[in-house]
């Protein structure tokens, strides 16, 4: 039987072969004492990437997202974050439940401006508002389809920031992406915030892991956080191992999945009467939507595709998205376009 093409995500990749060479050898201790030669080899390389301090291994983005809020905020307080952020949209209302923070989304289209930023944030002054301190970017933004936030607007909101007393976290999941996308370094990208996360599951193969990095005070704070949710692991170089194996082999190839998806998007507007502004597919994330004249709503289309050996994702009524990744080639994303295109134009 043929396997079929997986689009819901870059999370689906599986270990190469060398990959886990890498992590069937990989040197590991308790990292719970410090002890783990892996994980304390990637922070250590992290934290240079990223131009930070110090930074500390997590098991999942979400954790370190929720980490980032435990950091940085008190319970009551407000966040500023884009519109359909992932913080917002898919960590389970953990803002609230771990955090006790309230997010005020603000922008469209995966932006917003300094001048949004100004706007939303609360004045102290007033004893009925929650108090706002902390402006979240998310770059790439996922339910925007990818898109990268310019840089010189990302240092305009942090000089703001700066100015209002607020605090700064960048959702980097896949910043591997905005820097291939800008051509800007990792260490220019995160260089304005105050914490940093990545995520080595997305875009980069690894089958798990992300990071925090910032500040020495910041990074020993969020240690103590991820240990209290139960994210402070033993032999996680295992792990280490896979993210540093990416690193050195699958960091440069990410302009690959950002042309198949490209090819994918192009494919799908010239067939299909979807609704998909090319502009917005700048890595490797595409999200189209199902105008009403169309019979097919999103969850149909994907089971359907799915019947003919397509795997998309249905991300609300009428939106689809499709993300490319390492385990799909360019002829495999032509090839679920094509069939995309085959069901909704029957």
């Amino acid at each position: 039987m043929t396997a079929p093409i997986d689009l819901r995500s870059d999370t689906v990749t599986r270990p190469t072969d060398a990959m886990r060479a890498a992590m069937a050898s990989a040197p590991v201790g308790d990292d719970q004492y410090g002890e783990d030669p892996s994980t304390n080899r990637l922070q250590a390389r992290m934290a240079e990437l990223l131009g930070k301090e110090a930074a500390v291994w997590l098991p999942t983005g979400t954790m370190a997202n929720q980490v980032a809020l435990r950091t940085l905020t008190r319970p009551g307080d407000e966040v500023v974050a884009c519109r359909e952020s992932h913080a917002a949209w898919h960590e389970l209302g953990g803002a609230a439940a771990n955090a006790g923070v309230q997010i005020h989304e603000i922008g469209q289209g995966g932006l917003f401006t300094a001048e949004d930023l100004r706007a939303a944030t609360k004045p102290r002054n007033f004893a009925i508002f929650p108090t706002t301190t902390l402006v979240q970017i998310e770059n790439t933004h996922n339910r925007a389809g990818g898109v990268v936030v310019p840089q010189p607007e990302v240092l305009r909101i942090c000089a703001v920031a700066q100015e209002l007393g607020l605090s700064t976290f960048l959702d980097g999941a896949r910043l591997w992406n905005a820097s291939a996308a800008s051509g800007l370094a990792l260490d220019a990208l995160a260089a304005p915030f105050d914490l940093v996360a990545v995520a080595f599951s997305k875009g980069l193969g690894a089958p798990g892991g992300s990071l925090l990095a910032g500040s020495k005070s910041l990074i020993a704070a969020a240690d103590r956080h991820r240990r209290r949710m139960g994210g402070a692991m033993r032999q996680n170089g295992i792990f280490s191992a896979a993210a540093l194996h990416a690193l050195d082999h699958h960091l440069a190839r990410l302009p690959e999945d950002h042309a198949n998806a490209r090819a994918f998007a192009e494919r799908l507007v010239a067939g299909a009467p979807v609704q998909l502004d090319l502009s917005t597919v700048q890595t490797n994330i595409v999200v189209f939507h199902l105008p009403a004249s169309l019979a097919l709503d999103a969850p149909t289309l994907s089971a359907r595709a799915r019947e003919h050996g397509v795997l998309v994702n249905a991300f609300g009524a009428r939106t689809v998205r499709a993300v490319t990744h390492l385990d799909v080639t360019r002829a495999q994303c032509e090839s679920a376009a094509d069939v995309l295109v085959a069901l909704l134009t029957r």
